[in-house]
């Protein structure tokens, strides 16, 4: 595949055509005539040596290989958009622009918030959009870059990627603050026992992955995608969660429930800033960058640190 030889025009072309599934709607959306895009369609036919949208009664239906192109369309429009709106300077008082975050709950709780405030006071044409990590997050960690401004999420799940650190966090456990059989402490044979609250997917929880290392199958009852849900889980329970120490300080008000030290030396939380070495460079995305860490380095200490 010679790129020298294709015209990126096409992209967003092949974009608006499987995202409208009309030729009429996709040239309106890109402002082009229907003729002009039906020629895109045709040369894009000729390049996959596929049909892309076939009529079906008195619509269209994307072929199976158009399907595919969906999402890697979307993806590489986004990653070009992204390289030719790079900037040799930047100028934060001045720029009117969006960057787009994917992060947990708890990081924006704990970070986000706080990012969010002192970039408006230094820079009020900038804007901060937050979007859930995806379970697929592992294992598809470039394709997620490539679409976005930047990753939070702690070293030791992802590699291979720049990243920045922003702060450190340590793991506490949570329990009901009228929980029967939990006096003043835990033991491993209390994590082995009692149910358990789990973050996003069973398998790949913080809590499972860390009591596996110690030989602890946890009995997990539920399984919610949000850390903030955790305490809400655990209150008039009999139930357990692992959660990070800063968002519990946050949630204490939230729930009657008591924060309680691990019974094994608990796995420490570094929390990055990660990106895709496309921007290392952009001046846009090194001022994000130098921001993030000046807001990490400024919060105060973890309870218990």
């Amino acid at each position: 595949m010679n790129l020298a030889r294709l015209d990126l025009n096409l992209v967003v072309a092949l974009r608006a055509l499987l995202e409208e599934r009309n030729v009429t709607r996709a040239g309106q959306r890109v402002g082009l005539s229907q003729p002009a895009m039906s020629a895109a369609l045709a040369r894009l036919r000729r390049h996959f040596d596929d049909a892309l949208l076939d009529r079906v009664g008195g619509h269209y239906e994307l072929t199976a290989l158009g399907q595919v192109l969906l999402d890697r369309t979307s993806t590489a429009y986004d990653v070009l958009e992204r390289l030719f709106s790079s900037q040799a300077d930047f100028d934060p008082a001045r720029e009117n622009r969006e960057f787009k975050l994917v992060a947990s709950d708890y990081a924006v709780a704990v970070f986000g918030a706080e990012l969010a405030r002192v970039v408006h006071e230094e820079a009020p044409g900038i804007r901060l959009r937050f979007t859930q990590t995806p379970p697929t997050v592992v294992d598809d960690t470039a394709t997620l870059l490539s679409a976005t401004d930047g990753l939070l999420m702690p070293h030791g799940i992802i590699s291979g990627f720049p990243a920045t650190h922003l702060y450190d966090d340590h793991w506490v456990l949570l329990v009901a603050a009228d929980h029967p059989d939990v006096d003043d402490r835990l033991t491993r044979r209390d994590l082995a026992r009692l149910p358990w609250v789990t973050y996003q997917r069973t398998y790949d929880a913080p809590a499972v992955r860390q009591l596996g290392m110690l030989g602890i199958e946890p009995r997990v009852e539920v399984s919610v995608d949000s850390f903030q849900l955790l305490p809400l889980m655990i209150a008039g329970t009999r139930r357990i969660a692992l959660i990070q120490a800063r968002l519990a300080r946050l949630l204490a008000p939230v729930a009657a429930v008591r924060l309680m030290e691990p019974p094994y030396e608990a796995v420490p939380l570094r929390e990055a800033l990660w990106w895709h070495p496309v921007h290392t460079h952009d001046a846009a995305h090194i001022w994000l960058r130098d921001m993030a860490a000046r807001v990490g380095a400024r919060l105060p200490p973890a309870p218990g640190e």
